[in-house]
């Protein structure tokens, strides 16, 4: 699939040029040697580069990088003086995501010492059998954060049938919040917003952020999950502090990048939007090939401070 991806937009420039050069001429006859020529190294040089582009995007995919931000808030969070955060979006466990890459995972995942940890949806890929027959999410269980370990649906956990990935992510002792909020510690609020396509995949609609955030206490700071980085002005009206999302990937593959900007108000990164922190993770694995182009991988640590 990426080599296609890749082939078919050399062709499509290689058609520019010819379309060019009809108007210019400044390629050979075609009834000439140079002009065969010039197909031969044509050939020859874009299939180098497809190569030479998929042995990086296989390497930058096996490769993520720790993202780090040091935030603040200006509220008041009991004892609790500044949060470590680590997030983790888009895993997508599957038959090419195994179980040495959750381990490897876990384990710098870990090494951060995090009050909580975070995954922002997509844990599983929609072809749920295997990782269901070779357990492979088995690793996630041994994740660990003094605050406890937090997850929200994504598309693909709807795609590939909600009631199992539900059940399975909670065997790993991972807590869902499903439109939901839960206050932590006497100090914060989490809240967890069921995946945007839940209406395309059920006969139910996801609450709306008014509902879920009913009751909370704004004075404490409010942490939201929301897979889909879509209608961020409804965290800025509801006084979320810092709204943690994934989905987009980046757009995986160059130039997806590019169309990702223009669909999302923030495709990747991190923005300050009235007084709510956003930030959209490009994730940790992959969907479909498992290649990276033009968007790399990542975990996040946010250290969240009080004031």
């Amino acid at each position: 699939m990426a080599a296609l991806l890749y082939f078919f937009l050399i062709v499509l420039f290689i058609d520019f040029v010819r379309l060019v050069n009809i108007g210019f001429h400044f390629l050979p006859n075609k009834n000439s040697d140079n002009y065969l020529i010039i197909k031969h190294i044509s050939l020859g040089l874009a299939i180098i580069l497809v190569v030479v582009m998929l042995v990086y995007g296989k390497w930058n995919a096996a490769h993520p990088k720790l993202t780090r931000l040091d935030l603040s808030v200006s509220k008041y969070a009991g004892a609790i003086k500044e949060l470590n955060i680590v997030m983790v979006s888009d895993i997508h466990l599957g038959s090419l995501f195994g179980k040495e890459k959750v381990q490897n995972m876990v384990n710098k995942v870990n090494q951060l010492k995090p009050d909580v940890i975070i995954l922002a949806g997509d844990i599983l890929d929609e072809a749920q059998n295997p990782i269901l027959r070779e357990n492979i999410g088995a690793p996630l269980k041994l994740l660990n954060a003094s605050l406890g370990v937090f997850a929200v649906t994504g598309n693909h956990e709807y795609i590939g049938g909600i009631n199992r990935a539900v059940r399975y992510i909670e065997s790993l002792n991972i807590k869902l919040l499903r439109d939901t909020t839960l206050f932590i510690n006497n100090s914060f609020y989490l809240a967890g917003r069921e995946d945007k396509d839940i209406s395309r995949f059920t006969h139910n609609n996801r609450k709306s952020l008014e509902e879920i955030l009913k009751g909370t206490d704004h004075h404490y700071p409010l942490i939201l999950i929301d897979h889909q980085p879509f209608n961020l002005n409804q965290a800025v009206e509801n006084d979320v502090d810092l709204q943690l999302s994934g989905h987009t990937h980046n757009g995986q593959f160059w130039p997806f990048n590019l169309i990702t900007k223009r669909v999302y108000e923030v495709s990747y990164g991190y923005k300050l939007k009235g007084n709510t922190h956003v930030y959209v993770s490009s994730g940790y694995g992959t969907w479909g090939p498992p290649f990276r182009i033009g968007s790399v991988p990542e975990f996040v640590q946010i250290k969240l401070k009080f004031i």
